[in-house]
């Protein structure tokens, strides 16, 4: 399979093109390639190409995640299915004469475009877990709302001992097609949900009493979520297959589990690296020392060496978070902080101003300068 291009560089635009730049390029590339203009042999894989591209980048997450992620990272999380999924290109091609692009052309779609029908909805949830649960993975219950199949009628949506006939209108297709002519003389094939029996190709006389011939109940469902080592905040899991039921043994829509990471006490996440503020006195900043700071494997033992000035890091490598579908761990890094007390004891007192009494009597050198 060919590298895919920059999408980008597909609709000839800049990565910093504002929305309405994205839809008038693809607007002008639409009207060059479309199959119902083109007749070159590339156009119609040309046309898909841009029309991918279009869909990612009018999207305002799904741009967000391809400008983060590039195309390696980005196919990983979305399919042909998700990447089109909510993209406006009615409109577009109603500007255009061209009608409905999924209903026009081919008979409903070519390729990776044509829509499925009795698709069931899709379903998000907002997960929150641990940084630990995010660091090691972990195992999560969750408890979603969702339509599934009536138990009583199996889905069909007719009484117990009756079943669906077949829709005399469209003989069981679920949709009727009209021929009519558009622009530059052209005609165009329109296919439609059928009227009687709105697209499910059957027709239920007498209706299943637990779902009012729907075939449809809706449920409270528990299901375990894996959550991946690394993951990060605002990522999406899909759970494919555990979205809304569809109707007429349709295919059930998906669970995307989104998740957000509870704040730590002790850490602050930084990509792959951990920040970790170490607050440590002015005798162990001024003399040395060792001291222990948390780590997410345990206590761990790090030098300060003498003379150390509050905000200075200590770099411990690989005591990260573990990289997301990556290998290795990122750093910890520890900033320094230096408490100074606001209440002393008499004695404290005296040694300080003992200690005052020194450090004033040091010569000062030179020609010193100091900047802020």
């Amino acid at each position: 399979m060919p590298e895919k291009r920059d999408y980008y560089e597909v609709l000839g635009v800049q990565k910093n093109a504002t929305k309405e730049q994205i839809k008038d390029s693809y607007r002008k590339l639409a009207m060059q390639y479309h199959p119902d203009r083109n007749k070159n042999p590339d156009a119609e894989e040309k046309f898909k190409e841009i029309s991918e591209a279009y869909a990612v980048l009018s999207d305002d997450q799904k741009r967000q995640q391809y400008d983060m992620l590039g195309h390696a990272g980005f196919d990983q999380r979305y399919t042909s299915e998700d990447i089109f999924r909510g993209a406006d290109f009615d409109s577009i091609f109603r500007d255009m004469g061209f009608g409905d692009l999924f209903r026009t052309l081919f008979g409903g779609g070519f390729g990776g475009f044509q829509q499925q029908r009795n698709r069931g909805q899709d379903i998000g949830y907002d997960l929150e877990i641990t940084l630990e649960e995010a660091a090691m993975g972990a195992e999560k219950e969750i408890e979603i709302p969702r339509t599934e199949k009536c138990e009583i009628c199996q889905g069909t949506g007719a009484a117990p001992g009756t079943n669906p006939k077949t829709c005399p209108k469209c003989n069981g297709a679920g949709r009727v097609e009209n021929i009519s002519k558009g622009a530059f003389g052209m005609y165009m094939r329109m296919v439609t949900a059928c009227p009687t029996c709105k697209g499910k190709g059957k027709i239920v006389e007498t209706p299943c009493s637990n779902c009012h011939g729907s075939g449809l109940v809706k449920k409270r469902r528990k299901i375990m979520v894996t959550i991946p080592q690394g993951i990060d905040e605002g990522i999406q899991l899909r759970l494919s297959g555990e979205g809304e039921a569809a109707p007429n043994y349709g295919q059930p829509g998906d669970l995307y589990v989104i998740t957000h990471i509870k704040p730590h006490p002790q850490f602050m996440r930084d990509g792959d690296d951990l920040w970790h503020v170490a607050v440590i006195s002015y005798p162990q900043a001024a003399l040395g020392a060792e001291i222990s700071v948390p780590t997410l494997d345990g206590p761990a033992k790090v030098k300060i060496h003498p003379g150390t000035q509050a905000g200075e890091v200590v770099q411990l490598r690989g005591k990260g978070m573990p990289r997301f579908r990556g290998y290795g761990k990122g750093d910890l890094i520890v900033r320094i902080g230096i408490s100074v007390p606001e209440k002393l004891t008499s004695k404290q007192r005296e040694l300080l101003e003992q200690l005052a009494k020194e450090f004033d009597t040091e010569v000062q050198p030179k020609n010193r300068k100091f900047r802020l």
